[in-house]
């Protein structure tokens, strides 16, 4: 006969019954340096960012036995910054590692309903205008309304449709196409299969469609991605000094988001694939790679650096395909000429 066997919080088992809810580290009682250690921000970020979920948190732990959104957000920027479920972590805020793990559940999915507040790709005029300007000061190029490029995040081996997360690399991996400002402000975030091609995730992208009707200044990506009249490359083989120069203004303008990339996976160590790969499905891994996108967006609103904490390393970046003659946009093709001769010759 089978034996019925109940499922125990490991925090009861832990504490015993008590009080309601487990407040179990005092925020004001450590210093920041302790708090930048083991949670990668300050007090006074951390205490923004319990506010602004607390609602949420709040609402989705009304249990007898509710973990505080303090403990709550405390357990997830642990993961996040130290890429692990350590027992020590757990130690430290007084809860379990299966705690944490739900923890990390929870604030992720509040952090990813909060991705359209702080994402969002603002193309009004004012904001326009201030994007040309920002852009054209680090490196001369004109009509900048963002830098765009697609990384890679491994993962464990998804059971299921795997293969479609497979990269040029061979290893499993989500994809995430960043577009940013030249502050390093990340103006838009999407995930996908870690297969996909760079230029069919641009055209199956949100950003893709927003970015049809546009009529005035463009993105700059790499050599992977076509040239549009929204979307300025390099140039595969310049030849004058008006092309070196455009080129030249084109990476150093472009770096902005590989050096934007580093910096949030060198504060997100769950990112950066030295203590392995994300041990979770693809779209739990798509969740936490966002959360930690919105996360770096809260914290730039907040008045911290971009890039603090960036990585000297460059991302590798594999060479993508040439376009064939017939694909080629003849407009946009004329569109980068006149950039050339009015701004680099």
């Amino acid at each position: 006969m089978a034996i019925p066997i109940a499922v125990l919080d490991c925090d009861l088992l832990l504490h015993g019954r008590g009080c309601k809810t487990l407040d179990r580290f005092d925020l004001d009682s450590v210093s920041n340096d302790v708090l930048l250690s083991n949670f990668g921000f300050p007090r006074d970020f951390i205490l923004y960012l319990v506010e602004l979920l607390r609602e949420t948190l709040s609402r989705r732990t009304l249990r007898s036995r509710a973990i505080s959104p303090e403990v709550q957000v405390l357990a997830a920027l642990g993961f996040y910054t130290s890429g692990s479920f350590q027992t020590s972590m757990g130690d430290i805020i007084g809860i379990s590692q299966a705690s944490m793990s739900r923890c990390v559940t929870v604030v992720t999915k509040a952090l990813v309903e909060k991705a359209p507040q702080f994402i969002t790709f603002n193309r009004d005029p004012s904001n326009t205008e201030y994007s040309f300007q920002e852009f054209q000061r680090v490196a001369g190029f004109p009509g900048v309304l963002g830098v765009l490029d697609c990384v890679q995040v491994a993962i464990k081996a998804p059971n299921n449709e795997a293969s479609s997360y497979v990269n040029k690399k061979g290893s499993h991996s989500v994809a995430c196409q960043l577009v940013c400002n030249a502050q390093g402000l990340l103006l838009s975030a999407e995930t996908w299969p870690g297969g996909l091609q760079d230029t069919d995730i641009l055209e199956r992208s949100a950003l893709y469609k927003q970015l049809q009707d546009n009529e005035e200044g463009w993105l700059l990506g790499d050599g992977r991605y076509p040239l549009k009249k929204w979307l300025m490359t390099p140039l595969e083989s310049p030849e004058t000094d008006a092309e070196f120069r455009y080129n030249l203004a084109h990476t150093m303008t472009h770096e902005i988001v590989d050096r934007t990339f580093r910096a949030i996976q060198t504060r997100f160590r769950c990112l950066d694939g030295i203590k392995g790969h994300l041990q979770y499905s693809p779209e739990r891994s798509s969740s936490i790679l966002l959360a930690c996108c919105v996360l770096h967006n809260a914290s730039l609103h907040s008045g911290l650096d971009a890039w603090t904490l960036e990585r000297t390393e460059p991302l590798e970046q594999p060479s993508g395909p040439e376009q064939k003659l017939e694909e080629r946009d003849s407009e946009a093709e004329e569109l980068r000429k006149r950039i050339i001769l009015e701004h680099f010759s």
